[in-house]
């Protein structure tokens, strides 16, 4: 398995799209960066067939300070994004399992 960067996205945008890269990277930051303003507003963002993104918070625990294991540190809650896919993603991919038990194999 590869990654795949903003760089390949927008190519590979351009190249199905037939638009320039500068106008495909325009887009693909403002997308980018509505999606991050929404949910910093606390707001879920859907994207149908694709998937939702929702802010969560996660509760304050007590953790180990891991320079020091026998002292206890207090970890106050926050906010996180949490990532659910859509059904047509969550089909797609499960399809690759036997692609990437291959690889491991080999």
């Amino acid at each position: 398995m590869e990654t795949v960067t903003k760089r390949d996205l927008v190519t590979k945008l351009s190249n199905k799209t037939g638009l320039g890269q500068a106008e495909v990277l325009n887009v693909l930051e403002t997308l980018l960066e509505t999606v991050t303003g929404e949910l910093a507003q606390g707001n879920a963002v859907v994207i149908r067939n694709f998937g939702s993104f929702q802010v969560r918070e996660m509760k304050g625990k007590v953790g180990r300070n891991p320079k020091d294991p026998g002292q206890d540190m207090k970890i106050p809650p926050r906010a996180v994004v949490k990532f659910k896919p859509g059904k047509e993603m969550k089909e797609k991919v499960a399809r690759i399992l036997p692609l990437i038990q291959e690889e491991a194999a080999n």
